[in-house]
């Protein structure tokens, strides 16, 4: 069960519509979609725009990053035919932190149901140590009755005792505040909050890699984040502050030329790994300060894959150590996927094999339908997850039976009775 600051929406019906709000330090991307019949999700508007105020996920101006998500759900809309007042919204900043904390609750040999996981679920938001943290995720990854473990979905069952082991995934709070801040400015209601990594799992893998273990690595332009998967639930997340727009800042520093025209390098000319004939192939740099094209520099191709690929080996190395200082580097299967934009250049996924030792994938939201073949690719994993989140609405668990809180003092006070005496 999601835990964030929104309004708690119902679970949405065939026809209505859903949106999803990808807010990343180099993109900001808005989904809107149809639902269709089983829960499938048909994309129906996208907009997309260059992200502004935003550095490693975060916020660092607040009305620049208003009007990049102001633009881009505008965009959306105009697609879609359509107006939209809630969205599904990514967490790739703030520092997210990952642990796993048993909690247990008595049952005096009745039946669990609905009520009985409210209860346990709810007293994750008494073990949150860290007050300056947003609570966003509280994901059972295993119960166990009367110390019998095993158990995926314990309702219907009786005991004693109800345990559960949580995965408890928080951000900071003034980073998750004032990203909820910039999207309620644009008028919009935040209906959910999902951290990055973990959206973009649910639209890039398949269910044999959810349930046999598996890591998402979604590679962005500020963050860097995993996302370990064991038994179809996240169980393990992590981030590091190092993405794709750290290898356009070396290049551009490296060769001496602006920003706009490292990234452009880097996406028409750039690799991750070495070729026999990069030495052999030059290429045009514009340097900085230079108006004509004359005074570009003709430098070999090896020298910006030189500059590239130390910085792709210093992502995934830091990526092993995070997995491995969380236990989660051989527990987690021999399966990576790789999302995000900057996963996308030639021999990212050789290298990766390389540095984790691991079969390596490139990950593509196969989830979602509507998708053109320009947005269907590794960048766009995390906006199509979120549109499944927000169909989905619960994390690692069956949908809990819908109950409308009590209008009435006597009301209140009977489900108070029937959950907790």
């Amino acid at each position: 069960m999601a835990l964030n600051g929104g309004k708690k929406a119902k679970r949405p019906a065939r026809g209505d519509i859903v949106a999803a709000l990808d807010v990343g330090t180099t993109k900001v991307c808005c989904f809107i979609a149809r639902v269709e019949d089983k829960g499938a999700v048909r994309v129906v508007g996208i907009g997309h725009q260059l992200s502004r105020g935003l550095k490693a996920g975060t916020i660092v101006d607040m009305e620049a990053a208003e009007t990049s998500i102001a633009h881009a759900v505008h965009q959306a809309e105009q697609m879609a035919e359509a107006q939209i007042r809630q969205v599904v919204v990514n967490v790739s900043g703030g520092q997210p932190t990952s642990r796993t904390i048993p909690v247990e609750v008595p049952l005096g040999g009745g039946e669990i149901g609905d009520a009985e996981l409210r209860r346990v679920m709810s007293q994750a938001r008494q073990v949150q140590a860290n007050p300056d943290q947003k609570l966003l995720h509280t994901i059972p990854t295993g119960f166990s009755i009367d110390g019998n473990r095993g158990i995926r979905d314990p309702r219907g069952m009786s005991g004693d005792r109800l345990a559960v082991q949580l995965h408890v995934v928080a951000a900071q709070g003034s980073a998750v505040r004032n990203l909820q801040t910039s999207v309620a400015r644009c008028h919009l209601d935040v209906g959910g909050m999902v951290i990055s990594p973990y959206a973009a799992g649910l639209s890039a893998l398949v269910e044999d890699e959810m349930e046999l273990g598996a890591t998402v690595i979604d590679m962005g332009g500020g963050t860097t984040s995993m996302a370990v998967f064991v038994d179809g639930r996240l169980v393990f997340t992590d981030s590091v502050p190092v993405g794709g727009a750290h290898v356009t800042n070396d290049i551009a520093r490296g060769l001496t030329t602006p920003v706009v025209h490292a990234e452009r390098l880097k996406t028409l000319y750039g690799s991750a790994m070495a070729a026999d004939a990069d030495e052999r192939d030059y290429i045009d740099v514009p340097q900085v300060g230079e108006d004509e094209p004359a005074q570009a520099n003709h430098v070999p191709k090896s020298l910006l894959v030189g500059i590239i690929q130390p910085r792709l080996e210093e992502i995934f190395e830091l990526v092993r150590d995070r997995l491995d200082h969380g236990g989660f580097g051989r527990a987690a299967g021999r399966r990576v996927v790789l999302t995000g934009g900057a996963s996308q250049l030639p021999g990212t996924r050789e290298l990766a094999q390389l540095i984790l030792d691991k079969q390596v994938r490139a990950g593509r939201p196969t989830r979602v339908g509507g998708l053109a073949e320009a947005t269907g690719g590794p960048a766009f994993a995390t906006a199509a997850g979120l549109l499944i989140h927000a169909v989905q609405g619960v994390d690692g668990l069956p949908m809990l039976a819908e109950v409308e809180a009590p209008r009435h003092l006597l009301g209140r006070v009977g489900t108070w009775i029937r959950e907790y005496l």
